[in-house]
């Protein structure tokens, strides 16, 4: 399975749970549900740590250098963005392009320099902040 396809896949998750929570009920109450489902119901596993947020950064914005417990998955909804791997080149983000930085990888993600967006951020665990991206860090040519 590719990354891409992983994390497509993680999205998906994670915007039906709740739609997929209410049929659990419905089937655990004996409802029209069952039909779901072919060899068993799965069944719902606490999501209590995983962090769902939706962001909007105004052009020119973009977070501090950091890092997550469990690595990240974001999607831009809307508008351009910019991301960047300590190291790495600066790569600018599109609506409906996942990407994953995972476990302990120093990085930043935020907006263009010249348009807002909106981001889908999925994490779990602790966020460890670092020291601010500076605007010539943000400001190389990004990779489309």
């Amino acid at each position: 399975m590719t990354r891409t396809t992983l994390l497509t896949a993680l999205l998906t998750i994670a915007g039906i749970t709740f739609t997929l929570g209410e049929r659990f009920q419905a089937t655990a109450q004996g409802g029209a549900q069952r039909s779901t489902f072919t060899g068993g119901a799965p069944t719902s596993v606490d999501a209590a740590a995983v962090h769902a947020t939706r962001l909007r950064f105004g052009k020119g914005s973009r977070s501090n250098w950091h890092t997550h417990t469990w690595g990240q998955l974001l999607m831009l909804e809307e508008g351009r963005g910019r991301t960047q791997v300590r190291g790495g080149p600066v790569i600018e983000t599109l609506p409906g392009q996942p990407w994953w930085t995972a476990a302990g990888v120093e990085h930043w993600h935020g907006a263009a320099p010249d348009e807002d967006a909106l981001q889908l951020t999925i994490y779990e665990g602790a966020v460890k902040w670092l020291e601010p991206v500076t605007d010539q860090q943000y400001l190389a040519p990004a990779r489309k």
